[in-house]
C-alpha cells in the first residue's frame, strides 16, 4: 500500500488547522451532529450512517491509541490535550509506515487510466511517472489553502474521465462588505460580541469581526451556505438579542435627543455596534427607529472572500457520481473522501469528524474490493 502526496511532507493542511489547537470534532449527540452537513443532491441519512460507522468518539479513541489525550471544551469542542497537531501527526505517520504503508512523497497526479488494473500517472522532478493499483482512494482536498497542496488541480484529471463537478467555492470564510472610511478608523479588527446573526431563514449566534474588507468571524463562516443560496447575499445582525424592541426603548427612558449617545452607554453597545449604527444609518430621530434598527441591522454583503483564504470549500464531485461505497459509478475501484466530494459544514470539528470518517468509509469500501477481485 503506497501514499502519494504531492508535497514533500505529508499533512500540510492538517498541521495549519492546528495553530488554532486542533478542533478534531465536536461532542454534541450524533443525531443532531449529522444534521450539520449540507450539499446539493446529498443521499438521505447519508451522515446518520457514515458517523454510525466512525463517529466522533471513535476518532478521540483512535487519537487515544496513538498516546494523544483529548478533551471537550465547554464549547462543546474537541482538542488534543496538547492544542498541537504535529505530536498526533507525527505519530500517526509512524503507525502507518509500521504496518507497511510507504510513502512517495513529491508526486503530483496527472492522469488516470483504466486497463487491466488502474493507472496512475505523477508528476515527479519534471519527469512523468507510472504506478498500478487494484484500489485507489483520491483525497485531493478542496480548494482553499492551496500552499498545503489542496489546491483543486484534480479536477481536470476527474473531467477527462466524464466525472461532473460542482464548481469549488469558499466557504467557511470572511465576506466582503464596503465599510465607510470612519468606521475602520474607529473599529477595524475590532469583534462585535453577543449578536446573532440572520441569512435567510438561517440564525446563528456568535460573534462578528470587522476587517478592512469586511467581516470575519464564526457567525459569517457558519452562514456560508444560507448566503450562497441568496440571489444578493445579505446578514440581519441583532447587536441585542436579549431584548426585545420595546424593552430597549423603556431603557431610554425619556430620553428627548441623543438617542444613539444615550444608548451607547445605557444598552451598553460595543464601539464596534456603535460605529456601525452611527455610520451606516441616518441621524435616529426616535428611540422606537434606533431600537428596530438595532435589533434588525442589514449589511448587503458584495461576495465571500477568494477560495485560497477560506478555511474549507463547498462544490467538488456531485453525489450522483458516486455509489454507497464512495467509489466512482464510472470508475469502478476509484473511492473518493474529503472535500473533493460536494458537502460543506461548518467550522467547530465538523470539517474534521466528516472528512475522518469519509476517509474511513472510503479506506474499508476500497480493502473490500481488492479483497473481493
Amino acid at each position: 500500500m503506497t501514499l502519494f502526496d504531492a508535497k514533500p511532507s505529508v499533512g500540510r493542511k492538517f498541521l495549519v488547522a492546528g495553530r488554532g489547537g486542533l478542533n478534531l470534532t465536536h461532542s454534541e449527540p450524533r443525531e443532531k451532529f449529522a444534521t450539520r452537513y449540507t450539499g446539493a443532491e446529498q443521499p438521505e441519512n447519508f451522515w446518520q450512517t457514515l458517523l454510525a460507522e466512525f463517529d466522533a468518539d471513535a476518532l478521540r479513541q483512535s487519537a487515544a491509541q496513538l498516546g494523544v489525550e483529548t478533551f471537550a471544551a465547554t464549547s462543546g469542542r474537541v482538542y488534543p490535550r496538547e492544542l498541537k497537531a504535529a505530536p498526533l501527526l507525527r505519530r500517526w505517520v509512524q503507525q502507518l509506515r509500521a504496518a507497511g504503508v510507504q510513502f512517495a512523497l513529491r508526486h503530483r497526479l496527472t492522469g488516470l487510466r483504466q486497463d487491466a488494473r488502474w493507472q496512475l500517472d505523477f508528476l515527479v522532478a519534471g519527469e512523468l511517472h507510472t504506478h498500478e493499483a487494484d484500489a485507489v482512494i483520491l483525497a485531493l482536498g478542496g480548494g482553499s489553502w492551496p500552499e498545503t497542496g489542496s489546491d483543486g488541480d484534480w479536477v481536470s484529471v476527474l473531467e477527462k474521465l466524464g466525472i461532473t463537478i460542482a464548481p469549488l467555492t469558499s466557504s467557511n470564510c470572511g465576506w466582503e462588505f464596503p465599510w465607510p472610511a470612519a468606521v475602520l478608523a474607529q473599529v477595524e479588527g475590532q469583534p462585535v460580541k453577543n449578536i446573532s446573526v440572520r441569512a435567510g431563514e438561517t440564525t446563528i449566534t456568535g460573534e462578528l469581526l470587522i476587517t478592512k474588507y469586511g467581516l470575519e468571524g464564526g457567525a459569517i463562516y457558519q452562514l456560508g451556505s444560507a448566503l450562497r443560496a441568496l440571489p444578493e447575499p445579505e446578514i440581519v445582525i441583532d447587536f441585542k438579542p436579549a431584548h426585545s424592541v420595546e424593552q430597549l426603548v423603556r431603557k431610554l427612558g425619556n430620553c428627548p435627543r441623543n438617542f444613539l449617545a444615550e444608548a451607547r452607554s445605557r444598552w451598553r453597545l460595543s464601539d464596534a455596534a456603535f460605529a456601525i449604527l452611527e455610520n451606516l444609518h441616518p441621524p435616529f430621530t426616535s428611540a422606537e427607529a434606533l431600537a428596530a434598527t438595532t435589533k434588525n441591522c442589514v449589511l448587503k454583503l458584495t461576495s465571500p472572500r477568494p477560495l485560497a483564504e477560506a478555511i474549507s470549500s463547498a462544490g467538488g464531485v456531485r453525489w450522483r457520481e458516486l455509489d454507497a461505497a464512495l467509489m466512482l459509478r464510472q470508475c469502478p475501484g476509484i473511492f473518493l473522501a474529503g472535500e473533493m466530494i460536494d458537502w460543506d459544514a461548518p467550522t467547530g470539528g465538523y470539517l474534521m469528524q466528516g472528512c475522518f470518517a469519509m476517509g474511513t468509509h472510503a479506506a474499508r469500501s476500497a480493502l473490500a474490493w481488492s479483497g473481493a477481485k
